[in-house]
């Protein structure tokens, strides 16, 4: 590629200059006439999905590092484009502005004019393209991609669909990490670990299961070939403890568990992985109190004798107060869990 002049991420429009730059390294080499020196965006030769204006991404050193990251790795990430102009669409990335030129998009014709071509990278904006960096300078805040970069890969990632299948387990890297869950790549196949498939217990955010770069056993549950979506499980790859709980646990039972939730009507604590029981507010402590944080902290390891046990609700009743009492008596443990 040619000098691409100094790339602006963020708010602030790129100028003329940038754009001319662009401009010579279009596709055949070809630059689009500019008007006498008057900045492109200036003259609305820019077309964008929402004015620049309104939109100020927080750029990070995280983000430039995600990139880099990226782009050493070799992943096809799939990008919104958000704006174009005579050279190349804009997409959008973690806060980061890119830039694909018009000869690194494919399914442009060959055939066509300058207007025409203008008008389907036009049509391109609001649409999504999956895009690899090619380069990256976070110095001169350089950040530029290639749709054509990927299509060696495209054998490769459609065979690897074709051969999974619901049920397979497979080894995979761990990739990224957000609030609904974990995305592992299989080898060239990224799949998705919802939040909810990661432990049989309670997990708030998948980073406290899991870490970038790290390798893991996955589940395969269902694979979409048309759209290239893979969902993934991790604790499938173990039993369901509520499935034997009954066979470990009987009423009368004193345990040992760590709270891990305080709440205002009692504390759920952690019998084991995956198993989870209620304390209710009623069955903490004798007496009263003002709140259950009053008697118990998460964080705290408790003795609790079993009150009652739902497998297929999956839940089980605790209480602190009768692990003192050698009587097993049942009152009281219709509780609201």
């Amino acid at each position: 590629m040619g000098q691409m002049g100094e790339w602006i991420s963020g708010d602030v429009p790129p100028d003329g200059g940038y754009w001319e730059a662009l401009l010579r390294d279009g596709e055949n080499g070809k630059a689009a006439p500019v008007a006498g020196g008057t900045s492109l965006w200036d003259r609305g030769e820019l077309d964008v999905l929402q004015s620049p204006a309104s939109v100020e991404p927080v750029v990070v050193e995280d983000q430039w590092r995600g990139a880099r990251e990226a782009m050493e790795r070799g992943l096809v990430l799939e990008l919104p484009v958000v704006g174009c102009n005579r050279g190349g669409v804009l997409v959008g990335w973690n806060g980061l502005r890119g830039f694909v030129p018009a000869s690194h998009l494919m399914n442009l014709s060959p055939f066509a004019d300058e207007g025409e071509r203008y008008d389907e990278l036009r049509r391109l904006v609001g649409t999504q393209l999956r895009l690899k960096v090619i380069e990256l300078d976070r110095e001169q805040r350089r950040f530029v991609l290639s749709e054509r970069a990927t299509r060696l890969d495209e054998g490769l990632r459609q065979g690897l669909l074709d051969k999974l299948s619901p049920g397979d387990i497979r080894q995979g890297r761990v990739t990224n990490l957000c609030s609904f869950g974990a995305f592992v790549d299989l080898g060239g196949v990224e799949g998705l670990v919802h939040v909810s498939e990661l432990s049989w217990g309670r997990v708030d955010h998948p980073s406290d299961v899991l870490a970038p770069g790290q390798s893991v056993e996955v589940y395969v549950l269902n694979v979409d070939r048309e759209r290239g979506r893979v969902g993934l499980s991790i604790k499938r790859l173990r039993p369901d403890p509520w499935q034997s709980v009954e066979d470990r646990y009987h009423v009368g039972q004193v345990v040992e568990g760590v709270v891990t939730h305080v709440v205002d009507f009692g504390a759920f604590t952690r019998v084991e992985d995956g198993l989870e029981g209620l304390i209710h507010v009623s069955e903490l402590a004798e007496g009263n109190f003002l709140h259950p944080r009053n008697v118990v902290q998460e964080g705290d390891v408790v003795a609790a004798r079993v009150l009652n046990i739902d497998s297929e609700r999956r839940r089980m009743g605790l209480s602190l107060r009768r692990v003192g009492n050698d009587q097993t008596d049942q009152k009281g443990t219709e509780s609201s869990y």
